[in-house]
């Protein structure tokens, strides 16, 4: 077991095994930060198209307010 820390100790030590431990680093870091901006885009786009919808709709709530008034209205002529 002694021979099995020793030999760990001795490869992690050398300067190949610190370089293709800071590359894989690199690797998860980049790879992390390319899934923080695809799930950033994403999100951007799916806020425009919500507020599209938001916007439409507003626009069809507007409109049905208007058509209620002139419904009103035409009831009361009718009971006249």
């Amino acid at each position: 077991m002694v021979e099995m820390v020793q030999a760990y100790r001795h490869v992690s030590a050398s300067d190949e095994f610190k370089e293709k431990e800071r590359m894989r680093s690199k690797a998860r870091h980049d790879e992390a930060q390319a899934l923080l901006q695809r799930d950033l885009h994403w999100q951007g786009v799916m806020d425009s198209v919500l507020a599209e919808k938001d916007a439409a709709l507003a626009g069809r709530d507007a409109e049905n307010a208007e058509l209620r008034t002139q419904l009103e209205v035409l009831r009361s002529q009718l009971k006249k």
